[in-house]
């Protein structure tokens, strides 16, 4: 088991490596597939051992053997993320249930591939202030092609599409009174990808985190001077956290703040 673990989270930085190149060439219009990765200063071609996940980055000190520019956190914190990310999920399937299903290598891909369009969509939002079409909408053809499989009621996969509507339109209603203000269209394809993903009721968890993250973060900038109330900040971010401990952690939550009423 420890040898998988160990293979799990190397794979996690090695897609990881690659979504730091989505990144990327998602906003300079390159290829994602095609072309050499190169410095993003120097524009000189990198080389296989310049290419290794974290280890490059440490062994070069954080910068461009070539031209000695800072490379960016994103990437060793990106790689990181996804290989962290990645060996959680394979503990949720596999180490936690203690089971070697079809169903659970089959929810195991799933979720691989849905975490890492929430990765992409956190990182490009905290930069860019923008969640990409190209990004959000196949994030939700696979979610919805592999609830339609796993939902095989029908009525079971209506209400899951209601759940998500409902939250999107909610959103959307933001959007509308502030005139694009405090959200955006791009939060608002997210949310309904978010109820996709969760579902009833673990989206609520997701949302009122992402409120409440959103809240903290924001006076936190505003006091220490690095925003101020008319400043725009991401909610991409915090929509995507709030989905991962939604995620992995919204049954517990939702048990334990049930609890405190069965107590009281």
């Amino acid at each position: 088991m420890f040898i998988i673990s160990l293979f799990i989270f190397i794979l996690g930085l090695v897609v990881g490596s690659f979504l730091n190149v989505v990144i990327c060439r998602l906003y300079t219009g390159e290829k994602i597939l095609f072309g050499r990765s190169h410095c993003l200063y120097c524009k000189k071609d990198l080389k296989w051992f310049d290419l290794i996940p974290l280890v490059s980055f440490i062994s070069t000190f954080g910068k461009c053997r070539y031209c000695s520019r800072k490379i960016s956190l994103q990437y060793p914190m990106v790689e990181m993320a996804t290989g962290l990310l990645f060996l959680l999920i394979f503990n949720f399937e596999f180490l936690i249930s203690n089971q070697f299903l079809i169903s659970n290598f089959l929810n195991l891909f799933y979720y691989l591939v849905i975490v890492c369009f929430l990765i992409i969509i956190f990182v490009y939002d905290l930069k860019h202030y923008i969640i990409p079409d190209k990004i959000i909408y196949p994030a939700i053809g696979v979610a919805s092609l592999y609830q339609i499989i796993f939902n095989f009621q029908l009525t079971n996969f209506c209400f899951l599409l209601l759940v998500a509507v409902l939250a999107s339109l909610f959103f959307l209603a933001i959007v509308v009174v502030s005139h694009g203000e405090g959200m955006g269209m791009g939060d608002v394809k997210l949310v309904f990808l978010i109820g996709l993903i969760l579902g009833w009721p673990n989206i609520l968890v997701a949302l009122f985190l992402a409120f409440l993250l959103g809240t903290i973060v924001g006076l936190l900038l505003i006091i220490i001077n690095k925003k101020t109330l008319k400043s725009k900040i991401p909610f991409g971010p915090f929509l995507v956290t709030g989905t991962l401990i939604g995620l992995f952690f919204g049954d517990r939550i939702i048990d334990w703040y049930l609890s405190l009423f069965i107590c009281y």
